[in-house]
């Protein structure tokens, strides 16, 4: 498949998305790896907030929160979520949907030791999602932890990575005439083949 010089280029999705990734890094002015997250909660209401996304994997999209946060609940309990990215400078976006496990291993802990200092001990001060009295009192628990946990502290155990693996990618370019280009990468389950299809604007 190729159009549009080549953007769409590619049979691997995880390829093409890695690839509009690392051109939006270059034209992006902040955070070019944001990623709006949606989840539902147990009663089905729906939730969405902004993420980072850290790493496209082979068959998979990888980030890190706090599990005990109101995100991680609805992850964990619904075991599926879906996320967007789009960039404005590129005017082009991607839509993914499908499962979610947890990276709790070696991965997770030499990402959070990649971390800057301050921001390992936010992450430990954090209870994140919880009511917080006022920003002093959030000030005064980091400086604490940084006396206890020193210069070098190792990932909480409640805090990890989530790792989405789709079984819906489309990817998204603008076009003349809100003639836009979308094609979708469907799949039955995770790891299965694709099926691709080239969809109206």
């Amino acid at each position: 498949m190729s159009e549009r010089a080549g953007i769409f280029a590619g049979a691997d999705p995880f390829e093409i998305a890695g690839r509009w990734l690392k051109q939006a890094e270059e034209s992006e002015p902040n955070d070019p790896n944001a990623i709006a997250l949606a989840t539902v909660d147990q009663q089905g209401m729906p939730n969405v907030r902004m993420v980072l996304l850290k790493e496209v994997e082979p068959d998979a999209f990888l980030f890190y929160t706090n599990y005990e946060s109101a995100k991680a609940a609805e992850l964990d309990s619904a075991g599926k979520a879906a996320f967007v990215m789009h960039w404005k400078s590129l005017r082009r976006q991607i839509r993914v949907r499908g499962t979610i496990t947890r990276e709790d291993g070696p991965k997770a802990d030499a990402y959070f030791a990649s971390r800057s200092l301050k921001s390992r001990l936010g992450a430990w001060a954090s209870r994140q999602s919880r009511p917080l009295s006022s920003r002093a009192a959030l000030v005064a628990e980091v400086t604490k932890l940084a006396a206890k946990l020193g210069a070098n502290p190792p990932r909480p155990p409640f805090w990890g990575g989530y790792r989405l693996v789709p079984v819906e990618i489309e990817f998204w370019a603008d076009g003349a005439f809100r003639l836009h280009d979308r094609f979708v990468w469907r799949r039955e389950v995770p790891g299965g083949e694709w099926n691709v299809q080239r969809l109206n604007p």
